[in-house]
């Protein structure tokens, strides 16, 4: 039961961080997501860390990883407006928004991964 209460947690946190940095650049003018990229690509980063720690070291416990990798992370990205926004542009035509903000998320997102683990190993 206190694991559950960890990731309900963590998540809510995640999910109020992500509501927050969303309303402020998501910018309805262009239609281009900026907040949720920022959000995907800043979890991906620290969710490389979070786990690089709790490999390199123990230094975060079950616990903890819980807290912040599976709660906090989980409810701070977000794959359904990703995959949302991108239906998006793909129904108004705008491919190459599309294709550039697809990749750009893979891209940048996988990278953030290896980064947040590379500095962690530092």
């Amino acid at each position: 039961m206190k694991q559950l209460l960890l990731v309900f947690v963590g998540g809510g946190m995640g999910s109020v961080f992500r509501y927050l940095i969303s309303k402020y650049l998501n910018n309805p003018i262009s239609g281009i997501p900026y907040g949720t990229f920022l959000v995907n690509i800043l979890g991906s980063l620290f969710i490389g860390i979070i786990l690089g720690l709790t490999i390199k070291n123990q230094a975060l416990n079950q616990n903890q990883t819980l807290l912040f990798a599976t709660g906090f992370c989980g409810g701070f990205t977000t794959f359904s407006a990703f995959a949302y926004e991108n239906h998006l542009f793909l129904k108004s035509g705008d491919f190459m928004t599309f294709f550039l903000y697809t990749m750009a998320s893979f891209i940048i997102g996988f990278s953030a991964v290896f980064l947040g683990m590379y500095l962690v190993k530092a």
